[in-house]
């Protein structure tokens, strides 16, 4: 269903602003002094947590105990891991694995093996 487009406009309008709202507050609040250090803290440990929920929200429905056994998703983990100690590049890890896992996935590769 196409909603009003006025509507769709005010929407957009109210995430843009927020949006932009967001990005320039801590711009405005620490622009003479340095910013507390519980913000440095999830500033530095953020992301690896945020990477860390991913990976075990994309885990919780596997089915361990039927073919494949998880192993796409084990595989995929583990050259995702390899290559991002190997190249260090975040980009490259997320797409490579994204690749890797659809391509597994698609192609149905695991269960062909063990099934």
């Amino acid at each position: 269903m196409i909603e009003d487009p006025v509507h769709l406009l005010v929407v957009t309008a109210v995430v843009a602003v927020a949006t932009f709202t967001t990005r320039a507050l801590p711009f405005v609040f620490f622009n003479t002094r340095a910013p507390p250090e519980i913000l440095s803290t999830i500033e530095k440990n953020l992301p690896p947590m945020i990477l860390l929920l991913l990976v075990i929200y994309c885990l919780k429905d596997v089915q361990w105990l039927q073919v494949p056994y998880g192993i796409p998703e084990i595989f995929t983990i583990a050259a995702v891991m390899g290559l991002h100690l190997w190249k260090r590049n975040a980009m490259l890890s997320i797409f490579a694995g994204t690749g890797l896992y659809m391509l597994l996935v698609q192609l149905d590769v695991f269960r062909l093996l063990f099934g």
